[in-house]
């Protein structure tokens, strides 16, 4: 189904063409294609035409509607939705009724999930004395990977100054 239009294809197009030569005349043929052409320029033009009327009218109607839901609101009077938004109203509101049915994956919540968690008891820490230091946790030791070893330059060990009060 190529060429110009449903039920016209290629072959058609050709044996139309060699029809108009003969019948026409190549003198008059060149002629005739124009006011074809032309003809089919108004045709279109007026398609487009009366699509862009059908169009406008059904903007105009929409924007009429919007109007008078618009009056509707200001003046506080219920618009009504249609069938369809309350039908899609009710079924939401059904579902948020239903209980929550968990997929078999999902293990069920125990049974006493509403009731209150007992606290923990509170552990105390050991009370510091006055003379003594707090205890400090031991910290990791970094260890080397025998790689960085090698290709690291060896630093000097720092060492530290005690700061003397005065």
């Amino acid at each position: 189904m190529g060429g110009l239009g449903p039920g016209i294809g290629g072959l058609e197009i050709l044996v139309i063409g060699l029809l108009a030569l003969i019948v026409v005349g190549p003198k008059d043929l060149p002629l005739m294609m124009r006011k074809v052409g032309q003809f089919l320029a108004r045709a279109r033009a007026m398609a487009n035409e009366f699509r862009s009327s059908f169009d406008e009218m059904a903007r105009q109607a929409e924007l009429d509607e919007l109007r008078k839901e618009v009056e509707a609101l200001r003046n506080a009077q219920a618009v009504p939705l249609g069938a369809e938004a309350e039908e899609a109203f009710r079924d939401i509101d059904k579902s948020l009724k239903e209980p929550l049915a968990l997929p078999p994956s999902v293990p069920a919540p125990l049974p006493e999930a509403n009731a209150e968690v007992p606290e923990a008891p509170e552990v105390s820490a050991p009370e510091a004395t006055a003379g003594s230091k707090p205890v400090r946790k031991p910290r990791a030791k970094a260890t080397k990977s025998p790689s960085t070893k090698a290709t690291a330059p060896a630093r000097p060990k720092a060492t530290r100054k005690k700061a003397v009060d005065l």
